[in-house]
């Protein structure tokens, strides 16, 4: 019920001053990384998973591994990942999104090794990474504009499908996958995808906040 209240309080009165605020690019700035975010790209100041995500790549040995980041958006786990030591590959399906990570890339000193204009691996050429992060869309609803990709995995969950199926091409015996859901995704259907293609998810992390409960997965492949 509390979370409810909380739920109906950010709708009706937050959100309307967030959409506002971020109809414009604005600048922000964390750990030394400097980004300008576009309003078509998911700011990850205002949105727990991009930061939970970081927090627990923080405590992973990165240093001269093969680091992808699939759906990069804003760019701050490439980059992050990038001054910790990473070789970064960042890709996005969003022009705009791939239009200002190359220009953040040029004003940061951690360098993103590459950033790629890509629909998941599509233009990905193949090799395995050590480390792939995904912060994915999961909402259930067909994604319209470029921006919504960042939001919406598809009504069927077809996002899911295709990561699952293409993603073991890229990935060793030794990779980490990591991914982040909520407790406002379809847990079910995307663990039955995962399986339907061969792998399993396995939940190594959860953090509860006012507004929702917010997992990461390890993807592993049977």
């Amino acid at each position: 019920m509390k979370k409810k209240v909380i739920k109906y309080l950010v709708s009706r009165f937050y959100k309307p001053l967030l959409v506002k605020y971020l109809s414009k690019t604005r600048t922000y700035h964390f750990k030394g990384i400097h980004l300008l975010i576009p309003p078509e790209v998911f700011h990850p100041a205002f949105f727990f998973s991009t930061k939970y995500l970081i927090r627990y790549i923080d405590g992973l040995a990165l240093n001269q591994q093969s680091f992808l980041e699939l759906g990069a958006g804003s760019g701050l786990i490439s980059f992050f990942a990038a001054k910790k030591g990473a070789k970064v590959t960042a890709t996005d399906i969003n022009p705009i999104a791939i239009s200002y990570l190359e220009k953040n890339n040029a004003v940061n000193t951690a360098k993103l090794a590459e950033i790629i204009h890509s629909d998941l691996f599509n233009n990905v050429s193949p090799r395995t990474f050590d480390i792939i992060a995904i912060n994915p869309p999961y909402y259930k609803k067909q994604p319209k504009t470029f921006a919504e990709h960042a939001w919406y995995c598809g009504e069927h969950g077809e996002y899911f499908d295709r990561l699952f199926r293409a993603l073991s091409s890229y990935i060793h015996e030794q990779s980490q996958v990591l991914m982040t859901l909520s407790d406002g995704c379809d847990e079910a259907m995307i663990q039955e995808l995962a399986a339907r293609n061969g792998c399993t998810l396995h939940r190594v992390h959860s953090m509860k906040n006012l507004m929702e409960e917010i997992y990461i997965f390890k993807i592993a492949y049977n």
